[in-house]
């Protein structure tokens, strides 16, 4: 038996509590992790509260879509890893417990000399921002809005930008978060008041609409957001926190001959999410291990004051990522 955080029944955060699970079995090409930490993602919180159910095939009641630990244990035809690997990755549930089973085509290994617990913040934000900035096309010299760019994905984003030679303005409703994100590289930044800011955007720096929107929002700023882009630009929606429906101004989407994607990992088959990782390892990880990219981390927080933490990231006072450590 193991350690794990379980949903009892949807709810606020006093449903959370930790209890005893059965040991999860590494089965074919999987790798058994014990678990030191795991990122908090605002995704638990609409998962507890009953409106963002795990995929189908994956642990029900425990939540968590990103952990880093330590190789415990290899399942049948696993070679890519040893016991002992200090490795980090994401996962559609589960990663709240002091131990998973994840494919190991799935992991990264954790550079040297990061810690587990820092560890535990990058693979969501930065392999999330990493995904859609590639959807959304990004090069050197593109406009990139980030919408709350204090958030977890947000931090991550920026520096993503920064290092591709583009030039990231972020929006935030607190003055505070958009002072802390500058020092990340972002270049320009747009107090949010009433879901207007696509006019405040085009006097940002040289002026004109964005290459690519990074839009955590949805319904709330989806006018808004076509509004902002400029010409072939790309809008792509990560978060849906402010609605799930809205009129589409097609009109303007076809005079500007935009586009707008959709993207989510967490139900993603397990070839897609290889795939990404082989990527993202490739791509980013080299950033991470010099230092040039690096996960920005609230607090760390003890796996017994989940309730307690689930609070804070729902009160919106967060910057960066909250981290739970067993």
């Amino acid at each position: 038996m193991v350690k794990a955080i379980r949903i009892e029944g949807a709810g606020g955060p006093e449903v959370l509590t930790i209890d005893s699970v059965e040991t999860p079995a590494a089965g074919a090409g999987e790798i058994l992790i014990e678990v030191a930490a795991a990122g908090l993602n605002r995704a638990d919180c609409l998962q507890r509260r009953g409106f963002y159910p795990a995929p189908k095939g994956t642990v029900a009641d425990i939540p968590g879509l990103e952990f880093a630990g330590t190789v415990a244990g290899l399942g049948p035809d696993a070679s890519r890893w040893s016991v002992g690997d200090r490795v980090m990755g994401i996962c559609a549930g589960g990663a709240m417990s002091t131990h998973i089973a994840a494919h190991e085509g799935t992991l990264l290994a954790v550079p040297s000399p990061m810690s587990l617990t820092d560890a535990a913040a990058l693979p969501e934000v930065f392999m999330t921002a990493f995904d859609a900035l590639e959807q959304g096309g990004l090069r050197s010299g593109h406009r990139v809005l980030v919408h709350a760019a204090g958030s977890g994905v947000g931090t991550a984003a920026i520096q993503l930008i920064r290092r591709a030679g583009a030039v990231a303005i972020g929006t935030s409703r607190t003055e505070d978060k958009l002072d802390r994100a500058k020092a990340l590289g972002m270049q320009g930044s747009l107090l949010v008041g009433e879901q207007r800011f696509a006019k405040e955007l085009k006097a940002v720096g040289e002026g004109g609409g964005a290459d690519i929107i990074l839009d955590f929002i949805g319904a709330a700023y989806l006018a808004e957001n076509i509004k902002a882009l400029g010409t072939k630009g790309t809008l792509v929606v990560i978060g849906l926190l402010g609605g799930i429906s809205a009129e589409l101004p097609l009109g303007l989407l076809l005079a500007k001959r935009a586009r707008v994607v959709g993207t989510v990992l967490r139900g993603r088959s397990l070839q897609e999410k290889i795939d990404l990782t082989t990527a993202f390892e490739s791509q980013v990880l080299p950033g991470i291990a010099s230092g040039e990219l690096r996960p920005v981390i609230d607090r760390v927080m003890p796996m017994a004051e989940i309730a307690e933490a689930h609070t804070y990231l729902e009160s919106n006072q967060s910057f960066g990522k909250i981290v739970m450590a067993w």
